[in-house]
């Protein structure tokens, strides 16, 4: 992969650089272009294709699907997201542990704040939809648990277990969200002040919990969810379904339409905020603009953020942070303030 080559290229040239402690500093400098120069982000170079969607060929949508093409340092992120959750579990404490479903996969983290009767938040995490683990996405715990607000993290199946159908995942997380409502009150929260969000493929679920019908799937009011933070996301599937990743998500026209949350905003009754960093695949970009877009036609309360030279990873990370663009953008919708 270019992004594993162009590190590899980088240690070996720090190696050099360090042997060759005497050469002068303008040597060191005239080295940087060269290796600039390969380590380019996005699809290697290659003779164009046929036009699979939107001007781009096989391989150009393949990778705008694929963030590890525009973020070489995709898996120092999701490392230091994990050992940053552990470190937060040792600050805080470890969560409450409860299940929402009958399977062993149907269990949430919350992560309780002190302040009583306190607001919501339940993200939801990504990970291409193959997997992930609540436990690895504690980090943004601390942010809203200061803020006073209550941080729930559920975990799901993985689309390998649930034979490539993303309706058996999304129909878990409408559970988690469905279950963290109505038992707000045994971990001291508020029902009224609910609010989801979640990045990447969890932000695709978010928008896919959006468009539920509580009232007629869960007997719950339709107006629960007091706003969602679509971080990142997806919301129309074809393109997606046309790219490499229709290899494991087995598509068909009925999960298509099912799962495109761009198709059924006559069900969204809650203010959205759309967010992306402007370093995303172009695709991921796009996604995100279309869906405000959609979202601001319909006569539905939108905002979009953009957020400036961040790509997808690091918009992941500002989850947890107040300052950065998902951060900042939570708090706002919640009404909250950092500590």
């Amino acid at each position: 992969m270019a992004s594993a080559d162009c590190e590899r290229r980088g240690e070996l040239l720090g190696k050099a650089l360090s042997r060759r402690a005497a050469l002068t500093a303008a040597a060191a400098t005239l080295a940087a272009p060269a290796l600039a120069d390969e380590c380019h982000i996005g699809p290697p170079e290659h003779p164009q294709g046929p036009s699979v969607w939107k001007n781009m060929d096989q391989v150009e949508l393949d990778a705008a699907y694929d963030q590890s093409f525009y973020a070489p340092l995709a898996r120092q992120s999701i490392a230091r997201a994990k050992s940053n959750s552990e470190l937060v579990r040792q600050r805080l404490g470890p969560p409450r542990r409860e299940s929402y479903g009958a399977s062993d996969v149907e269990k949430l983290d919350i992560y309780t704040t002190k302040r009583p009767k306190a607001p919501i938040f339940v993200f939801i995490h990504g990970g291409a939809w193959l997997g992930g683990e609540a436990r690895n996405y504690a980090y943004p715990a601390e942010m809203f648990v200061n803020a006073g607000a209550h941080y729930v993290v559920p975990d799901f199946i993985a689309i390998g277990a649930a034979n490539g159908d993303l309706r058996v995942m999304a129909e878990q997380v409408r559970r988690a969200v469905a279950w963290t409502y109505q038992n707000a009150e045994k971990f001291d929260g508020d029902p009224e002040r609910l609010y989801i969000g979640g990045h990447s493929s969890g932000g695709h679920l978010c928008g896919v919990a959006l468009v539920t019908d509580w009232q007629k799937d869960f007997g719950l009011p339709p107006t629960m969810i007091k706003g969602g933070v679509c971080m990142s996301g997806m919301y129309d599937l074809k393109p997606v379904r046309l790219s490499k990743r229709g290899n494991y998500v087995h598509f068909t026209d009925a999960m298509e339409q099912a799962m495109s949350s761009q198709r059924h905003l006559d069900l969204i009754d809650a203010p959205v905020v759309v967010t992306y960093g402007s370093n995303e695949t172009p695709e991921f970009q796009r996604q995100n603009r279309d869906f405000a877009a959609a979202l601001k036609a319909a006569g539905k309360p939108v905002g979009l953020i953009e957020a400036a030279n961040y790509n997808h990873f690091d918009m992941m990370e500002s989850v947890g942070n107040p300052y950065g663009p998902n951060g900042r953008a939570i708090l706002a919708m919640m009404k909250l303030s950092a500590a």
